[in-house]
């Protein structure tokens, strides 16, 4: 049962790795492959001992089914939110994956430059406040709980180190998330911390 006193403990985890329909790029679409399928599991077992009490997922299928497999092993129900999804392709949609239309962009924000924007899509901003916006308010129904939210790892390299207080604005510059990869947040009513960065501790 949540408790309102005590901190909520969120952890944050890039979905398995997929595969996809096409060779261009859009907002949907991408499954699970075989290895995806084992890193969604490997990722419950390793998250057994945590008591986590919902999984949260994006509306894309490669998190759903990502969310889905973790929460069977895991005896938990799921949530699709919207606005846990990937930062959207734009003006891009339609055109093939390579070469990545986005890197430009994408190294700005990271750099801490948030008013950039992805052409027709959305800008570093606008990533940032949907993808606080629903952790907190994820947050705010799990005080005293664990929870898992699947996400993607551009809005989380993008969004995280601007929630958490200790993280960087530049911490994920140069890190790549693996899939399922997990980043550990606490909120308490002094704000967000981050515990760990795929796997590696976060000095406080």
């Amino acid at each position: 049962m949540s408790d309102p006193q005590c901190a909520a403990r969120i952890f944050v985890a890039r979905h398995g790795e997929a595969e996809y329909e096409t060779d261009v790029l859009a907002d949907r679409g991408g499954s699970l492959t075989g290895l995806g399928r084992k890193q969604a599991a490997d990722l419950a077992d390793a998250l057994s001992g945590e008591r986590v009490s919902h999984v949260y997922v994006s509306s894309m299928s490669r998190s759903v089914q990502t969310g889905e497999i973790v929460a069977a092993r895991l005896g938990v129900g799921v949530t699709v939110r919207e606005a846990l999804r990937e930062f959207s392709v734009g003006s891009y949609a339609g055109q093939p994956v390579e070469p990545d239309p986005f890197g430009v962009t994408y190294t700005r924000w990271l750099a801490g430059d948030l008013a950039a924007r992805v052409d027709g899509g959305e800008s570093g901003a606008e990533v940032v406040d949907r993808l606080s916006a629903v952790l907190q308010e994820v947050a705010d129904a799990h005080r005293g709980e664990a929870v898992l939210v699947i996400s993607h790892g551009g809005v989380m390299c993008t969004a995280l180190p601007q929630l958490a207080s200790n993280l960087s604005a530049s911490h994920s510059a140069g890190r790549t998330l693996a899939n399922c990869a997990v980043v550990r947040l606490d909120v308490d009513d002094d704000g967000w911390l981050a515990r760990s960065w795929a796997g590696e501790p976060v000095p406080t």
